[in-house]
């Protein structure tokens, strides 16, 4: 999709259609993304009945939720970068980079996950910020990328294969693809 295209991408929040007027990129967590954020939080527990516990405590100090996602925090047991998907005051989405795997992350988890904001999936979001994200871990220094999603999980599944994904069979009822960095190029490229 151009850049030209891209701008022009809809999204419907709180029954109001939101255009976006610049193309999104991968950023550090920024509190200029509040109002966006909650509302995709929010619209993501209601869609999955998942628990708003994140939610309430983002909604009393949004500061600190960006704060302790920025830099490299430790989670999962190692190093983790945290990226959002931002185009002006609109969040788009989520990508995680683990710099490393333990074994469980080896089994079930990989290098990189990532979500999109419900009301911006399906329209190449998730594909233009994974590729993305696999150039940030060139830059650190990945050479061969592992992701899992769920095996019933068809719109993750073609996004890893249209960044490159070479499926390596499944365990605990994730499907597992590698990505050589060394052989991707991001879409910018």
């Amino acid at each position: 999709m151009a850049i030209n295209e891209l701008c022009l991408t809809w999204a419907a929040t709180d029954d109001d259609l939101v255009q976006l007027t610049e193309p999104p990129r991968l950023q550090p967590p920024t509190t200029a993304v509040r109002a966006s954020w909650l509302a995709a939080e929010r619209a993501d527990c209601e869609e999955q009945g998942s628990s708003t516990e994140l939610l309430e405590r983002a909604e009393a100090d949004f500061g600190a939720l960006v704060a302790v996602r920025q830099g490299t925090p430790f989670w999962w047991g190692v190093p983790t970068t945290i990226l959002w998907y931002v185009s002006g005051e609109h969040y788009l989405g989520e990508l995680v980079i683990r710099h490393d795997l333990t074994p469980e992350l080896a089994r079930s988890g990989g290098h990189i996950g990532y979500s999109i904001a419900p009301q911006w999936r399906r329209q190449g979001h998730a594909t233009r910020m994974l590729a993305a994200g696999l150039a940030e871990c060139r830059r650190i220094g990945l050479r061969r990328v592992l992701l899992t999603c769920r095996f019933d999980n068809e719109p993750s599944r073609r996004v890893i294969l249209a960044n490159g994904g070479v499926p390596d069979g499944r365990a605990d009822g994730k499907d597992r693809f590698w990505i050589s960095l060394d052989e991707h190029r991001s879409l910018r490229e």
